[in-house]
């Protein structure tokens, strides 16, 4: 396929680059009219029939997309936050809207909040030991109110930046007694959440292993809120996390499901009653679990791709996504940001890219077993290789056992998803007998003991991964040039994909020396405990006050900062206990 031939794809990176640049210099009022100005008569100019506007129209179009992109995204993060300029506690009313991943002290919500007149969002966090809340009550208790804050070095996750790029400006902390009142106000969509929590407290209740319950909870009805640490560590050190995640994969699957049981009772001149009703399922089922990026991208694509078919063209991968993140990001811009929209959409066109030539260096299946076999490893690795630069930016980590653990486990991922759907309706219908909840239950365990045991290879498992915006950037390119390699193997293309890792490689070595030649000493603070930092060359010591806060200064502070500063070595040592300051370079640090 020329990527050459596909205008609204392209009009699509010029609307996300708009919101890009837009999000980056952050233009007035004054600035963002002038644009509206210009795109208008952009606009006017296309209805002109002239040689010079007919040659250029392109460019144009391209430049009406990209101011279209700026203007969305400018009032998307208009207007002032609002919510209470409170110190200490506050009676607060609320109502929650999303149910979040609790932690070992609190579970966590997103809410609606009020105190007195004044109305915010916020993220609200109550005891772990805390009855669970709901969608149809509203709640009322003492709480803190405090603001996110920014953090202190840019290495650091920027909380803050991500609540309000949700809209979310504050943090309500309860540690008292909640009381509630009966809703009267309840719209459809709280409805649908109650329902879908009502499911997810009789998945609870069944007699499986907890495990299972919140695998079953996490890839099914996309709640991952319970699911603990050690799982969701396997998950990602396997490289095996989307099977966790709602995705494309997932709603296909879904979709094959009920098309099938359709086509078994419609006669065959029906058949496109059967894709109509399957996909109106599908939209019914992703507002049942919540609209995420992935489910709601997945969707879209669907719905265009058979609506080709229905129409009797050919479909178009790249006009469907095209399509569908036009639609979302229209709705709303900031969903650019979110690491889960990139990966997503990072994927897709990887698979549009890479399946097709990698395909090329398969045997031609005989068998439909063979045929989804190499279908899956070829769009497995396609995926893989599309999302890399993604999740070495954003994750710093990567292991080489997750090539070999999706051959192995993505081939069984329809089983897995179809059980779980049918285990989730049977549940859900009080119908899960427990012999069947012993028998997903094994299954389940077995699957995850598999993916535990790929986790647990640390050979090839590698953290710290140092790569920044520029080295994002040109490792893309390395990526763009494996397609022309595969299609063609010839002294051409093989040149221009070693030119493109050579150029990434210098990037690289660039901000490795650069880095290298920088002392830095740093005073880090970190749940009420100092943490102390000195650099020098690739090498940096950490001191710390509080021991037993070792686990967590390393996911939160020593890992993010080596791979920021792309440390080769580090190593963490305790200060004495009766220290009280540490005097460097005539600066005095007290020691909390």
């Amino acid at each position: 396929m020329d990527v050459n031939r596909q205008p609204l794809f392209i009009l699509a990176i010029c609307f996300v680059l708009g919101i890009f640049f837009q999000d980056r210099f952050l233009l007035n009022d004054a600035a963002i009219y002038s644009v509206m100005m210009f795109c208008l008569v952009l606009l006017t100019s296309m209805f002109f029939q002239n040689y010079f506007l007919h040659k250029v129209r392109s460019v144009l179009l391209g430049l009406l997309f990209f101011g279209i992109g700026m203007i969305i995204h400018f009032y998307n993060t208009s207007g002032e936050p609002s919510g209470p300029p409170v110190k200490g506690k506050e009676a607060v009313v609320f109502i929650i809207t999303q149910k979040l991943n609790s932690n070992e002290k609190y579970r966590k919500y997103e809410g609606a909040a009020q105190v007195g007149s004044l109305n915010f969002n916020s993220v609200i966090y109550i005891p772990r030991n805390s009855r669970e809340l709901d969608f149809k009550h509203v709640y009322k208790a003492e709480a803190f109110v405090t603001k996110p804050y920014s953090p202190k070095y840019d290495f650091q996750f920027n909380y803050a930046r991500y609540l309000q790029r949700k809209k979310i400006d504050y943090q309500v902390y309860i540690s008292d007694d909640i009381s509630s009142v009966q809703r009267t106000d309840l719209s459809v969509r709280d409805k649908i959440r109650q329902l879908r929590l009502e499911v997810l407290q009789k998945i609870d209740s069944s007699g499986m292993s907890g495990k299972s319950r919140a695998f079953l909870k996490g890839i099914i009805l996309a709640d991952r809120t319970e699911i603990d640490a050690e799982t969701v560590r396997d998950f990602n050190r396997s490289g095996l996390v989307h099977l966790l995640a709602i995705s494309g994969t997932h709603i296909v699957v879904i979709f094959g499901v009920f098309y099938f049981l359709m086509t078994r009772f419609m006669p065959l001149g029906f058949r496109r009653y059967a894709i109509l009703a399957s996909v109106c399922f599908i939209w019914l089922f992703a507002i049942f679990i919540g609209f995420g990026n992935s489910v709601l991208r997945s969707c879209i694509m669907l719905s265009v791709y058979f609506g080709f078919v229905l129409l009797q063209r050919k479909p178009d991968l790249l006009h469907a996504l095209a399509v569908s993140a036009l639609i979302i990001l229209i709705m709303d811009s900031q969903q650019l940001f979110d690491v889960g929209f990139q990966l997503s959409f990072s994927a897709v066109l990887g698979i549009f890219w890479l399946n097709q030539p990698l395909l090329k260096y398969f045997p031609k299946p005989d068998h439909y077993v063979k045929k989804l076999i190499f279908n899956t490893v070829t769009i497995s690795l396609s995926a893989q290789l599309a999302t890399l630069p993604l999740v070495l930016y954003y994750f710093h980590q990567f292991s080489f056992v997750s090539l070999v653990a999706n051959f192995i486990i993505v081939p069984f991922s329809e089983i897995i998803i179809v059980s779980s759907f049918l285990m989730a309706v049977l549940i859900a219908f009080g119908l899960g007998a427990d012999l069947i909840c012993r028998g997903y239950d094994f299954i389940i365990q077995m699957l995850l003991k598999t993916i535990h045991a790929f986790a647990e290879i640390d050979m090839l498992f590698y953290e710290n991964i140092p790569m920044n915006l520029p080295e994002v950037l040109s490792v893309s390119v390395v990526v763009y040039y494996i397609r022309p390699m595969l299609l063609k193997f010839n002294f051409k293309n093989v040149r221009n994909l070693l030119m493109a890792a050579m150029i990434f490689l210098m990037i690289k070595s660039s901000f490795q020396i650069f880095e290298n030649l920088r002392e830095e000493i740093l005073w880090h603070s970190f749940n009420k405990h100092d943490v102390f930092s000195i650099k020098k060359g690739n090498k940096v010591c950490f001191w710390i006050s509080d021991k037993g806060e070792r686990e967590k200064i390393l996911q939160f502070i020593v890992r993010p900062y080596c791979s920021s500063r792309r440390i080769g070595h580090f190593e963490i040592k305790v200060f004495p206990e009766h220290v009280q300051k540490v005097v460097l370079n005539d600066r005095i640090y007290p020691v909390k």
